[in-house]
């Protein structure tokens, strides 16, 4: 799997804002890679030290639509901790 195919997009929401702000990137990444994978793919893609990578998996939901039933996609997610002086810059991340 290419580092391309690991980090499918980065997850922009109030949460992550947040998490920015103490070095940290959210990103959704290949629900089979592992931390080891996703460490090694920000560090070749961003150019950056990676201190710990912590993952979650997303269970999509069961919701309705019209008459049936539909299921929504499971997502996995990794919240990586950049080593300190280190910085993603957010024009790359889009």
């Amino acid at each position: 799997m290419r580092d391309e195919e690991v980090i499918i997009r980065p997850v922009i929401t109030e949460k992550s804002a947040r998490l920015s702000q103490s070095n940290q990137v959210v990103f959704a990444v290949h629900s089979d890679a592992n931390k080891i994978r996703i460490a090694e793919a920000v560090h070749n893609l961003f150019k950056v030290k990676v201190d710990s990578v912590r993952t979650i998996t997303i269970k999509g939901k069961r919701k309705r639509r019209g008459a049936h039933w539909v299921q929504r996609t499971t997502v996995k997610r990794a919240v990586v901790t950049l080593a300190k002086g280190q910085q993603i810059d957010p024009a790359t991340l889009t």
